[in-house]
């Protein structure tokens, strides 16, 4: 697995999303995603939107995913 796989799969999930993925090891990855659809959701509801786009991904080829999720408003505090 490497982050420009994960970076397009939740960019096909959340199709608005701006999306940065880095992860060296193949295993271990961050993102950044920025959504619209996120506007009003807790950060846990905001994860799972993410985690649904990677499916079955999730704890088999992509061991962690540390993530921070943020609405447009939210990038020009």
């Amino acid at each position: 697995m490497n982050a420009e796989t994960i970076r397009q799969l939740i960019e096909k999930g959340l199709p608005d999303a701006l999306v940065e993925v880095a992860g060296a090891d193949g295993v271990h990855f961050e993102a950044r995603v920025v959504c619209a659809a996120f506007a009003g959701k807790l950060p846990l509801a905001r994860h799972r939107m993410v985690y649904a786009t990677l499916g079955e991904l999730m704890g088999g080829e992509i061991h962690a995913l540390s993530l921070k999720t943020l609405t447009p408003d939210e990038t020009r505090v």
